[in-house]
């Protein structure tokens, strides 16, 4: 498990779903909503039986020392690169999409299998890196929680006109929580992005190959996940708001395990492209003052990749 940055606490919350935790220590936590969930579980239930988060680094020390005693790590190391030689993978704990290149490149020239915080990559450069990495046979895997959680399970295989959803922080570090459960909903098609600033929060409008419309609202100073989801249809419309986030990414870190396991991704490459894709977009929307395609930025990234 590897870095830590101001605002996420996974480094907390997924080692703990893997090894289990230590209450008392996680009860110092400096993410309160993180021992409120993992509370609401027997504590003997609070692990994923064969895997273990073996080793914790993270730009404190001290801080890695906290989460290492909390989630029950046995090995607190001073640089990232030590885990090489001792581990099986690496989880990139970061949400910074302009910098998760930077901290990948040592375990991918390594040969480790990473899976990468969301969003994977929100630049242009970032995102042809990690392509030219997967097709070179790297195994790179990225998500937002939230496609595994189970309270969206009823929205999908249904014909929606007009999906609404919504999310917290900014459009680059949360917009991928409000847009991959959508994108699970209405698979792969994203168009185009219009996206836009309006009192302070972001406003962004997608268009879909099905039909369907999609607007993304980023609200910064809301809760951490609030991710309500609206879609309305001909006959009918949904509400559902997020309510576990425990197995949201419970879910998610399965998943992980069984792609480290079986060897096999749980879903297409191509789909997480396609979300980076949509993010970049949508900046450049915010940018341009007009709406920008997913085809043109794939495109560009097409262009940097053959330059390399």
């Amino acid at each position: 498990m590897l870095g830590m940055i101001p605002g996420n606490g996974h480094p907390y919350s997924w080692s703990a779903i893997v090894n289990g935790y230590d209450p008392a220590a996680m009860a110092s936590c400096p993410y309160p909503v993180i021992p409120v969930y993992l509370g609401k579980q027997p504590l003997e239930s609070v692990r994923i039986p064969g895997a273990q988060v073996t080793h914790i680094w993270t730009e404190n020390l001290d801080e890695a020392r906290d989460v290492a005693r909390a989630a029950l790590i046995p090995n607190v190391v001073e640089r990232p690169e030590d885990v090489i030689g001792h581990v099986d993978a690496v989880i990139i704990s970061t949400d910074d999409g302009a910098d998760h290149v930077r901290r990948a490149r040592p375990f991918i020239e390594a040969g480790l299998p990473v899976f990468v915080d969301k969003p994977l990559a929100t630049t242009r450069e970032e995102l042809a890196q990690f392509i030219a990495w997967h097709r070179a046979g790297a195994r790179i895997l990225s998500s937002s929680g939230l496609r595994y959680s189970p309270d969206y399970a009823e929205l999908r295989d249904k014909k929606w006109r007009w999906i609404t959803s919504t999310t917290a922080k900014s459009w680059e570090r949360y917009g991928i929580h409000a847009l991959e459960p959508v994108f699970i909903i209405t698979g792969p098609g994203i168009v185009d992005v219009q996206c836009n600033e309006v009192n302070g929060n972001t406003i962004a409008t997608l268009s879909h190959a099905s039909g369907t419309a999609i607007t993304i609202a980023v609200v910064p100073d809301a809760p951490a996940t609030p991710n309500h989801i609206h879609a309305y249809g001909e006959a009918e419309s949904r509400f559902i708001k997020l309510s576990d986030t425990y197995a949201a990414f419970r879910g998610q870190l399965v998943s992980v395990v069984e792609w480290l396991r079986s060897g096999s991704d749980p879903y297409p490459f191509e789909h997480t492209i396609e979300l980076m894709a949509a993010l970049i977009a949508g900046q450049e929307s915010r940018a341009c003052g007009t709406r920008v395609t997913t085809a043109s930025v794939l495109e560009g990234v097409e262009a940097l990749i053959s330059s390399k």
